[in-house]
């Protein structure tokens, strides 16, 4: 497994209300929830990514305005593939 780290100014820190930890996490969700909404990796890479299930991750994209049941049949197929 790869690790990137990436500096955080302190004052983005104090200005969201999080921990380096919450912080970790949250940016992780993000570039996850982008990620698919690109359509740049499957659902179950990105919620591998984010660190959840794949049903927490599906469930989870409402919060960030990103809509999971737009598939088409070319992603459907991919994402039945892949699983």
């Amino acid at each position: 497994m790869s690790r990137i780290t990436m500096d955080i100014p302190d004052e983005s820190l104090l200005a969201l209300n999080l921990s380096e930890e919450q912080a970790e996490e949250a940016l992780r969700m993000a570039a996850a929830v982008k990620l698919f909404e690109l359509k740049r990796l499957s659902s179950e890479v990105v919620a591998r990514l984010a660190g959840l299930p794949l049903a927490v991750f599906l469930s989870r994209l409402a919060d960030y305005g990103v809509d999971n049941f737009r598939m088409t049949a070319e992603d459907f197929r991919k994402e039945t593939r892949l699983a």
